[in-house]
C-alpha cells in the first residue's frame, strides 16, 4: 500500500468518528435547549403558551435536521469502510472507534 493511501486512511480514521461525535454533541445541545425552552414556557406565568410555539417548532426542525445529518454521516462511514476494503485491501472487521482507535479520536477532539 502506498504511503499516500496510508496517510489518507489515518486521517479518515481520525476524522470520521470525530464528525460523528460532534454531530451527536450538537444534537444533545439542541435537545437540552428544547428542554429549557419548554420548561421556561411552562414555568413562566402570564405568558401565553402560543408565544413560544414557533420557537419550539424551529427547534424541533433543527433536531430533525441533525438526526438526518447523523444518518448521512453514518452512511458515509460505511461507504468509506467499503472503499477502504476495495481500494486499500483493508480487512476491516470493526470500525476504528469500536476497535479501540476511538480513544485516540477523543484525544484529538477533546
Amino acid at each position: 500500500m502506498s504511503k499516500e493511501i496510508t496517510i489518507t486512511a489515518a486521517r479518515l480514521i481520525r476524522d470520521v468518528p470525530a464528525a460523528e461525535v460532534r454531530v451527536d454533541d450538537a444534537l444533545i445541545a439542541v435537545s437540552t435547549l428544547m428542554t429549557s425552552v419548554v420548561t421556561a414556557r411552562r414555568d413562566t406565568g402570564g405568558v401565553p403558551a402560543t408565544k413560544g410555539q414557533a420557537t419550539i417548532r424551529r427547534l424541533m426542525k433543527a433536531q430533525m435536521a441533525l438526526v438526518d445529518v447523523s444518518g448521512d454521516i453514518l452512511r458515509v462511514h460505511g461507504e468509506l469502510a467499503d472503499i477502504g476494503r476495495e481500494t486499500a485491501g483493508y480487512d476491516l472487521h470493526e470500525c476504528p472507534s469500536v476497535a479501540g482507535i476511538g480513544d485516540a479520536t477523543q484525544r484529538v477532539t477533546g
